[in-house]
């Protein structure tokens, strides 16, 4: 057996797995993510595909494999600075932002209960708001409280810090650099949603447009652990909606944005019809796309959005978002079987805004070779690997597969080493 360690370089759910699966080969594995927790995206989903699965369903499993094996060690709030050296014989530093909550905290929350300050809830895309110190999410792994410590009010560390029993508050915390020596290096990096606010004409997050949303702010508005429990309404008002708009390729297949199709966008506005039929089997959705694409055995799931939402398809690009009384929106589009221009107005639209490589636009090692996408190149030579969206856009089935892919080639890797 070769000697040498694998890096993975993201803890979603593609990254786990190919720790995971690395570490059960018996060989050992560093993982690393820059969010406070593991799990990535598949946590902020109410259901993912194939088989429509809570996050849990397939995360809680791969934590425990994570927390039994002593083969994986692994790394939160991390990000990559540097890589040196040649396969077999890497050289990465990482720093380690600090989390200013030690290992000492149970997640009792009161904390979080005396701290007045607030910040945006990133995990929730902005849809409300946490304290300053907070926990990321209900099914975080670890298990741990994190301090913003740019948005504590005035205080608010002394209150934090009385309330704690454990004395778990750690304002002095440092950010650490560390050097991991390691033969091969998994790009498990994942995507980030486009960002909406480039497309002018779809007016998303320009005012009097709050009820212009994207893709994954429905799926958290559906999610039980949502900002609004799991009841999908309008940011504007609460307002239960009686129609919405899916406006598809918000950004896919446009070569002024993503050149690409984001492969899962069709299905998860599908996803969302069926949410929001099962909220309301009375509401009316309009489904404007370009190309519906529900790959593979994904057609079946086509025919069942068709029997249990209310769905009108209209095949024809959006041109023009505009505003109506109410809050309402008027969503303009030129139908192209019928060669009309057709206004339709509704209480809200959803933006299937597409799927970007993490790392596109970011600073990156010199060593890693990427698309002109963003997109990451494997390269045997260089005995480095990518899996799931890192690599190009994919549901979570075959990001799995990718990495238990991307795995076997790091330990090959390894073994020639």
């Amino acid at each position: 057996m070769g000697e040498g360690k694998i890096l993975v370089v993201g803890g979603g759910i593609s990254g786990v797995t190919a720790a995971v699966e690395a570490a059960e080969m018996e060989y050992d594995v560093i993982l690393i993510e820059k969010e406070p927790f593991l799990g990535g995206r598949v946590n902020q989903l109410r259901y993912y595909f194939p088989k429509l699965c809570p996050p849990t369903c397939g995360l809680e499993i791969n934590y425990r494999r994570i927390k039994e094996n002593p083969r994986i060690n692994f790394y939160t709030m991390a990000t990559i600075k540097d890589i040196q050296g040649a396969p077999g014989n890497y050289k990465v530093t990482v720093e380690i932002a600090p989390r200013y909550v030690n290992e000492n905290c149970t997640c009792c929350g009161e904390c979080e209960k005396v701290c007045e300050g607030e910040r945006e809830d990133t995990f929730n895309f902005g849809l409300g708001k946490t304290k300053a110190i907070y926990l990321p999410h209900e099914h975080a792994f670890p298990a741990r409280y994190v301090l913003d410590k740019s948005a504590l009010a005035d205080g608010d560390l002394e209150r934090i810090k009385e309330a704690c029993k454990y004395n778990a508050i750690d304002p002095d915390m440092q950010p650490q650099t560390i050097t991991l020596e390691v033969g091969a290096i998994i790009w498990a990096t994942g995507w980030k949603p486009y960002d909406a606010k480039k497309l002018d004409n779809l007016k998303y997050g320009q005012p009097g447009f709050e009820n212009v949303i994207t893709n994954m702010q429905m799926e958290r508005l559906a999610a039980p652990n949502g900002p609004t429990g799991g009841k999908i309404v309008r940011p504007s008002d609460q307002q239960v909606p009686q129609s919405i708009a899916f406006v598809q390729c918000a950004g896919s297949r446009d070569e002024n944005h993503l050149p690409y199709c984001s492969y899962i966008c069709c299905l998860a506005s599908l996803k969302h019809s069926i949410y929001f039929a099962e909220q309301n089997p009375e509401g009316k959705v309009y489904f404007f796309y370009i190309d519906i694409r529900t790959p593979g055995r994904y057609e079946k799931f086509l025919n069942r959005a068709k029997e249990e939402a209310n769905i009108e398809f209209i095949k024809g690009k959006v041109a023009d978002i505009q505003q109506a009384e109410n809050g309402d929106l008027i969503v303009v589009a030129e139908d192209t079987l019928s060669g009309k221009k057709i206004q339709k107005q509704v209480n809200m639209v959803v933006l299937a805004t597409g799927m970007q490589p993490s790392l596109a636009g970011e600073e990156v090692p010199q060593i890693l070779e990427m698309d002109e996408n963003g997109f990451v190149i494997p390269s045997e030579a260089k005995g480095m690997y990518a899996c799931g969206c890192a690599r190009l856009p994919l549901d979570v089935m075959s990001s799995n597969e990718t990495a238990t892919a991307a795995a076997l080639k790091a330990i090959q890797t390894l073994v020639r080493g």
